[in-house]
């Protein structure tokens, strides 16, 4: 059964998750009586928290926006998802580490031994982010989102003139961080790198948000990173089917789609930004394999099996100047 304090501890943690909290809801959620909720809502006010509390029959309790709380209090999940998140910095592409870390010994000091010891039993592993991001780079190009407000930055090391960009969105993809805006100059969707613009000031004026050729941030940084204009897909498409197992295709398939033709077979969807691409990345399972379709999947396996040709016989024969391909494959 649930005890006192761990109960208080369950109902703040809710409180403190949303705006409002029905009392029903509350008193389901911690499986009590609304009753119990009630004299638990007391206690906690006693100990210093500002809870209002509306009555009727479809009265509640709401967690007083810009208190000043006693010490903080975590249940064991929030702890570890505390211990991990802020242990994850370094691997943010935020150059936030020291005071990630810092934050972690203040926050540990509040907790009781048991959950001390919980998150002190949490060590792992990561890559650092290769390019790091300013906070108050960050900190800047997020508020003129959220504002609507126009950036004028440098960006890379080009002498090019400073950027004017209406910032849309922040995205976070692979350890790096980029903005997606409207360019005012190229009156186009441009991305940028966040660890490469270095802020002007002032900025520019107010602008109207436009509606994204995407549904949603990520999607469209997604769709132009594969060569697409606005769908998170690859330009090209096809499928073929590999002598291997699928166990043996399943850890190297990325964003592709497989399944198993034979017990030995594995019938494999991938994309790529060319066709040729995609042959490339069912050339390294180094197995053999057969081509599906489409039909630009079966004339991009000709030619490069004409150029690979070619290839042995300027090895066999350095002296042979033929080249019934004149183009090089990479």
């Amino acid at each position: 059964m649930i005890t006192s304090s761990s109960r208080l501890l369950s109902l703040l943690s809710l409180l403190q998750s949303r705006r409002d909290w029905p009392g029903q809801l509350l008193a389901e959620r911690l499986s009590v009586s609304p009753r119990t909720v009630r004299r638990d809502v007391d206690r906690l006010r006693e100990l210093g928290y500002r809870i209002g509390s509306t009555k009727g029959p479809d009265g509640g309790y709401r967690l007083a926006a810009g208190s000043a709380l006693p010490p903080l209090l975590f249940d064991d999940e929030q702890a570890v998802a505390i211990a991990v998140a802020l242990q994850s910095v370094p691997t943010s592409g935020v150059d936030v580490a020291d005071a990630a870390a810092r934050a972690l010994a203040t926050v540990r000091q509040v907790m009781p031994s048991r959950l001390r010891h919980r998150i002190d039993g949490i060590r792992f592993a990561g890559v650092e982010a290769s390019a790091r991001v300013e906070p108050t780079v960050l900190e800047a190009v997020s508020a003129a989102v959220r504002d609507c407000v126009t950036l004028r930055f440098d960006y890379g090391d080009r002498g090019d003139a400073p950027r004017r960009v209406e910032p849309h969105a922040v995205v976070a993809r692979a350890s790096r961080w980029y903005l997606i805006g409207w360019d005012v100059d190229r009156h186009d969707w441009r991305f940028f790198r966040l660890d490469r613009v270095r802020l002007r000031v002032p900025n520019g004026p107010r602008f109207t948000r436009r509606d994204l050729p995407a549904e949603d941030p990520l999607s469209f940084l997604e769709a132009r990173s594969k060569g697409s204009a606005t769908q998170n897909r690859w330009p090209c498409t096809g499928q073929v089917v590999i002598d291997l197992p699928a166990r043996d295709v399943a850890p190297w398939i990325g964003d592709g789609e497989m399944t198993a033709a034979t017990p030995t077979t594995t019938r494999v969807t991938i994309g790529s930004w060319s066709w040729t691409g995609l042959l490339a990345a069912v050339a390294r399972f180094d197995a053999p394999f057969t081509v599906i379709g489409p039909a630009a999947l079966h004339e991009a396996a000709d030619t490069l099996a004409a150029r690979f040709a070619a290839a042995r016989r300027r090895r066999e024969d350095p002296t042979d100047g033929s080249d019934p391909v004149t183009t090089t494959m990479w």
